[in-house]
C-alpha cells in the first residue's frame, strides 16, 4: 500500500509542477502514512516547489514525539519541502487557527486522510461539535485520547482536488465499509472534495471474492 501510494502521489506532484510550477499537499498524521512518505522522500522530485500543510496536529510542545510535525520534519524536512506547521504552541490557539486558515491555498492538489476505527478522520471525531463546523476552515477539537487538536474542517478538506485515503489494519474494516458506502453517520463519510481515491491494505479491505 505504501509503495502504491508513494508512486501515485509522485505522479500527482509531477503533474502539478508541470502545470503550475508548484504543488500543495495537505498531509495527515496517525500511524499509517509514514512508510508512504519515506518512500516518497527517496524519489527525485523538485521538492523545493512542494508545499506541505498539516491536516491536524496535537496541542503539544515543539519536538514532542506525539506531534505529527516531528515526524514530518524528520522525513520531508531533509529533502527541502516547505512545511507549513500549525501554530499549536501559540498562547492564543483561536487566533492561531485564524492565521493558519488565512494561509491555506484556495485549492490543494492532494489532501491525504486516514481513517479511524471509530470513523474519524483528520481530528473530526464522532460526537465532537467541530465535525459540524461549516464556517471556519481551521478549528480546535475537544479532548480525544487525552489531547486536544487543531484540525482542518470539512470546508477546508473539500478544497482538495483529490482526496487520498490510506487505510490499514483489520480494526478499520467496518469503518472502511461505511466510508465506501458513503455513510454520513461517520465523520469520514461527510468529507467532500474532488476525486477520491482509497488505498487499503488486505487487513482493512478484507478477503476478495476468492477468499484471498
Amino acid at each position: 500500500m505504501a509503495e502504491a501510494a508513494a508512486s501515485w502521489l509522485a505522479e500527482r506532484i509531477r503533474a502539478a509542477l508541470a502545470a503550475r510550477g508548484c504543488c500543495r499537499l495537505a498531509l495527515s498524521g496517525g500511524r499509517t502514512p509514514w512508510a508512504m512518505l519515506a518512500r516518497l522522500a527517496a524519489l527525485d522530485l523538485a521538492w523545493e516547489q512542494v508545499e506541505v500543510f498539516q491536516v491536524d496536529e496535537r496541542i503539544a510542545p515543539y519536538g514532542s514525539e506525539t506531534r505529527n510535525l516531528t515526524r514530518l520534519e524528520a522525513i520531508l524536512g531533509r529533502v527541502g519541502v516547505r512545511l507549513r506547521a500549525m501554530g499549536v504552541e501559540s498562547p492564543d490557539l483561536a487566533a492561531a487557527c485564524g492565521r493558519y486558515a488565512r494561509d491555506l491555498p484556495a485549492r490543494f492538489d492532494v489532501v491525504h486522510l486516514g481513517l479511524g476505527a471509530d470513523g474519524h478522520t483528520a481530528s473530526l471525531v464522532p460526537g465532537d461539535p467541530v465535525v459540524e463546523e461549516c464556517e471556519q476552515l481551521v478549528a480546535l477539537s475537544g479532548p480525544y485520547q487525552g489531547e486536544r487538536r487543531m484540525t482542518l474542517t470539512r470546508p477546508a478538506l473539500a478544497r482538495g482536488e483529490t482526496i487520498l485515503w490510506l487505510v490499514s489494519g483489520e480494526e478499520k474494516r467496518p469503518a472502511l465499509a461505511r466510508l465506501l458506502a458513503g455513510d454520513q453517520g461517520i465523520p469520514a463519510g461527510l468529507v467532500r472534495g474532488g476525486e477520491q481515491l482509497v488505498l487499503a491494505d488486505r487487513a482493512a479491505a478484507g478477503p476478495g471474492p476468492s477468499g484471498g
